[in-house]
């Protein structure tokens, strides 16, 4: 790949009459260069770094970006990326649009252990980058591992705003909102509001994608706790919706879930393989109760 990239790297704009010189080309050069520095390869990462950097020019956004990357991987202690941090401020003080250089500093920062600053970098980012639906999740995240959780589901309201048909985001909507009813400082009516407003992120999410797995098992957990609470409590007149269609909820989530499990147990990959197990213990926790 590096031999490849290497005979083909020229400057634009004379790489516009070289057939060779593709966008998957350097698509794929780019993706090397992420897996070198996974794998700790440092050499071929450098080697990748610089084809990249020949072709597009170090001034290039996206290849400064890069450089930080490789430079924070290779960085041998805390002054090290203290001072890449100073070179990502200099950037942004003299372009202050440089977005991938502006993500780089986000992660930098919050893998410093400072979550508070990266709240602040990012609350900064999206006042000029409304619509980066990725910084709008990051801060949800920030916010939540801080206990603000009203906080958190609002950044995920407005990521979904920008792209309404992300059925993932719905799900995790729904499991904000289902682990804010959990919390003991709410009132009963608080509790019910999120555990509502849960069962309809899920439902929404699932309405998206037929098979989605955590979206029938948040619905599941959701829909049979808030059966749960309005069976022990008065004051569930004013819910739009009924326990009768709560509990078909509950069994639409039973039989999805077995479906799923039942095709995917041998030939789902790995990464899914702990979510696989996560609903079976539940389907089978259910069945014992």
């Amino acid at each position: 790949m590096l031999a490849s990239s290497s005979s083909i790297s020229t400057r634009f704009p004379m790489s516009i009459w070289s057939t060779a010189d593709s966008p998957d080309t350097w698509t794929e050069l780019e993706q090397l260069l992420y897996a070198c520095l996974r794998t700790g390869d440092d050499q071929s990462a450098h080697l990748c770094l610089e084809q990249i950097s020949h072709r597009f020019g170090p001034e290039n956004e996206r290849v400064m970006a890069l450089r930080g990357l490789y430079q924070e991987a290779v960085a041998p202690d805390e002054a090290s990326l203290r001072k890449i941090l100073q070179d990502y401020n200099k950037i942004l003080t003299e372009n202050p649009m440089n977005v991938p250089v502006h993500k780089r500093r986000n992660a930098l920062i919050r893998a410093s252990g400072r979550p508070q600053e990266a709240i602040i970098c990012l609350v900064e980012f999206l006042d000029t980058f409304p619509t980066d639906v990725e910084a709008w999740c990051e801060l949800s995240d920030l916010y939540y591992s801080q206990g603000l959780s009203a906080q958190a589901i609002f950044c995920l309201e407005e990521a979904l705003l920008i792209v309404p048909y992300a059925w993932n985001l719905h799900a995790r909507l729904g499991e904000l909102e289902y682990m804010t009813s959990l919390s003991e400082k709410d009132t009963i009516e608080r509790h019910q509001q999120s555990l509502l407003h849960a069962v309809q992120r899920f439902g929404r999410s699932i309405e998206l994608c037929d098979d989605y797995l955590r979206g029938y098992y948040g619905l599941k957990l959701a829909s049979e706790k808030l059966l749960q609470v309005i069976g022990t409590t008065k004051g569930h007149q004013n819910l739009p919706i009924s326990s009768d269609t709560l509990q078909r909820l509950s069994r639409l989530a039973t039989a999805k879930l077995t479906e799923i499990v039942k095709a995917r147990s041998s030939t789902s990959a790995t990464l899914e393989q702990s979510e696989i197990v996560a609903a079976q213990e539940l389907l089978n926790t259910r069945s014992t109760t």
